[in-house]
């Protein structure tokens, strides 16, 4: 894993490269980079949020489930990274870098372990990993109605990808509704 000393020397650098111009002159081709550069960034503080539940269940059942889960998001991230590369665009190291940084954060936030007696930050994480497979679904709709009118957009199985986001959402939205129901449980009398 990158030290963050790295990850601010990306940053300023990327700030730097910006100031020498774009590939770009029109307003539509910069929103269209800027949408995808945030997704990018939204899935590499997905995978980092995923290799922590990995490492934190490590010799547990919800192990492999976040294994297979990272390896699809992975999948989709490179999928995105091939867009970027195909409309002309650049990564951005300052959205990783920021991305990394969020992540970092709502580490603190969630906390995950695995005592029985502290689930709440396992369903924390589930939520927010619902919520970005839910973006990124999103993201793969917008980019078919969109390349309708962009040519560098066409090509894409967009109607798999989306499928597969489904997939995604209905795993982990099963996973947070059984730790909700531990995390609230109360004794029966």
């Amino acid at each position: 894993m990158p030290r963050p000393a790295r990850k601010v020397k990306a940053l300023f650098r990327d700030r730097d490269e910006k100031k020498g111009g774009g590939n770009f002159t029109n307003v539509s081709n910069e929103n269209l980079t800027t949408y995808l550069k945030d997704h990018h960034a939204g899935s590499v503080a997905a995978l980092e949020l995923v290799d922590h539940l990995i490492e934190t269940f490590e010799g547990k059942s919800l192990e492999q489930f976040f294994k297979n889960l990272r390896k699809e998001i992975d999948a989709d991230q490179g999928s995105l990274q091939e867009l970027i590369k195909k409309v002309g665009a650049k990564e951005s190291a300052v959205r990783k870098a920021g991305a990394w940084v969020a992540e970092k954060f709502a580490r603190m936030k969630v906390r995950v372990n695995d005592s029985e007696k502290d689930q709440m930050g396992l369903l924390d994480a589930l939520e927010a990993l619902l919520i970005g497979i839910t973006g990124k679904e999103a993201l793969w709709s917008a980019l078919e109605a969109a390349s309708e009118n962009v040519a560098s957009l066409r090509g894409v199985d967009y109607a798999r990808l989306q499928q597969r986001a489904r997939e995604q959402c209905d795993l982990v939205d099963a996973k947070r509704l059984e730790s909700a129901r531990e995390v609230f449980k109360t004794e029966r009398t």
